[in-house]
């Protein structure tokens, strides 16, 4: 498992699919974090897992970031 967290081209990969799709008009995550900084208001449990959902793999690298900062 810690070799998954520390793939840096699966994470990448993770961000480039899932974290970005669908990628037109705009990406999915960047609609939903927009939404949540106007305030979220209409914002359902399934926009938010969907937020969640989209928004883990960029959680993801910037982990991986943080821990290859710290190594040094």
């Amino acid at each position: 498992m810690k070799e998954l967290l520390n793939n840096w081209k699966l994470i990448a990969l993770l961000c480039l699919t899932l974290g970005l799709a669908p990628f037109f008009p705009e990406p999915h995550f960047f609609g939903k974090l927009k939404w949540v900084w106007g305030g979220a208001k209409g914002m359902q449990p399934m926009d938010w897992f969907d937020f969640i959902f989209h928004g883990f793999p960029f959680v993801l690298l910037i982990r991986l970031l943080v821990v290859k900062i710290i190594k040094k």
